[in-house]
């Protein structure tokens, strides 16, 4: 079943946080992650809307969590949380049938 990280982030450092979101791409590929929303300016419907929020879908929940636990994102993982705060969730799809 297919997986989501969703992340509602508040960037502190603009200049410097492309040093670590131009990482990210390459720590997804191994763990099959392909990003869905990624930017800013999210419109709030309702209470506050976060600068920025990424939606990165992953094959299944062990393969996101596989990622997030890699050395390749753990390298990275302190320039993020540096330069911004937010959440950062794991939620697994819905089965649709075929």
């Amino acid at each position: 079943m297919s997986a989501y990280v969703i992340g509602l982030i508040d960037v502190h450092d603009p200049e410097g946080y492309p040093t670590y979101s131009q990482q990210v791409p390459a720590t997804l590929e191994p763990y099959g992650g392909q990003f869905l929303v990624r930017g800013g300016q999210p419109e709030a419907l309702e209470g506050e809307a976060p600068g920025r929020v990424v939606v990165i879908a992953f094959p299944s929940a062990e393969q996101a969590r596989a990622w997030y636990e890699s050395e390749g994102y753990k390298r990275i993982r302190p320039l993020r949380q540096q330069m911004a705060t937010g959440q950062l969730v794991l939620v697994r799809g819905v089965d649709t049938p075929s």
